[in-house]
């Protein structure tokens, strides 16, 4: 059977409240007491309940974290930097993919809140208003990332995606490109990835090259390989006269080198190839991707980082965190 609170104290000769009070981390417990009830917990293989925990101190130990699509390569690594520091902070992680539909992501706030979570990172394709109001009357701290947060009251963790994207379309300009196409999400959307294409727009405008909507697709939600796949068979089957591409994300890009393959034409040969992200299979895909690096794992890091600040009512240094980029080149522009 396992051991219970009653046992480590009788094995540590101290009291219930001297276990707790050590459990707790509250500092009246001098050091020699301290000890061995520690060595107590560690000879008896003592797990707190976690359940009757909570409700004497209110709090779980426990963040959730909402995803629009685990099978995006990109957020598994931020996922992985918040993991890494809730352990360190001996925090648990509950995730919640929503496959990108807005009825399960307003479902999971309501499981999320029953479940007593201290805490949420919230990653969203779309910060739809019906969202904003589920996450302020649910009154649990949050920390967005990758979403527009500027907007908002939350602490949001981000890059400069606009000028991201400007340098991107910028580089492939200096390489002499001037029919430049693009791939991305649903202008509409509250997110990253739509502010991309603001900065694509705004990088051909201050070059003097004409915007193409020809040559522009808009994917609905999911952002894919397979969905760079049939952007670009829907882009080639108006016009073949393109010389470089900008996606939003790596799997966009990676899709579109296929389709342009099947259709006969070389990467970078005939056609120059950035994306965003530098995600894991951006360095061996053929070929090799030249993208734009966000800092994934760091986002979920310091995101995770000040939500625990936040859910132990200590000030954030800063309510927008801009985390640097870098273009990585490769061998998927010339």
């Amino acid at each position: 059977m396992a051991a219970s609170i009653k046992d480590v104290a009788k094995e540590a000769n101290v009291s219930i409240a001297t276990v707790s009070r050590v459990l707790n981390n509250i500092d009246v417990v001098n050091e020699e007491t301290k000890k061995k009830v520690l060595e107590a917990i560690k000879k008896l293989d003592y797990r707190p309940n976690i359940v009757a925990r909570s409700l004497k101190t209110q709090k779980t130990k426990t963040i959730g974290i909402i995803i629009p699509d685990i099978s995006n390569s990109m957020y598994p690594e931020i996922v992985r930097g918040a993991e890494d520091v809730s352990n360190i902070y001996e925090y648990n992680i509950i995730l919640c993919n929503t496959d990108l539909d807005p009825e399960k992501e307003l479902e999971y706030f309501r499981v999320l809140g029953e479940k007593m979570v201290d805490g949420v990172i919230y990653i969203s394709n779309s910060l739809e208003s019906t969202v904003m109001k589920t996450i302020k009357d649910s009154n649990m701290p949050i920390v967005l990332i990758e979403t527009n947060g500027r907007e908002t009251e939350y602490p949001s963790v981000i890059i400069d995606n606009k000028q991201a994207a400007i340098d991107a379309v910028n580089y492939l300009i200096e390489k002499g490109n001037k029919k430049i196409a693009y791939i991305g999400t649903d202008v509409d959307a509250v997110n990253a990835s739509a502010i991309r294409y603001y900065g694509y727009k705004d990088a051909l405008e201050k070059n003097n090259i004409s915007y193409n909507e020809d040559i522009v697709y808009f994917c609905k939600y999911s952002l894919k390989a397979e969905d760079g796949y049939k952007a670009m068979n829907s882009i080639l089957s108006k016009t073949k006269d393109i010389d470089a591409l900008f996606c939003a994300n790596d799997d966009l890009a990676m899709g579109a080198i296929n389709s342009l393959r099947d259709n006969g034409i070389k990467v970078p040969e005939d056609v120059d190839v950035i994306g965003f992200n530098d995600t894991y299979g951006a360095e061996f895909f053929y070929p090799r991707l030249t993208t734009i690096a966000q800092p994934l794992y760091d986002m979920g890091s310091v995101a995770t980082r000040m939500l625990i600040k936040k859910i132990n009512n200590q000030p954030i240094d800063k309510k927008l965190f801009i985390l640097p980029y870098k273009l990585v080149e490769r061998d998927s522009c010339k």
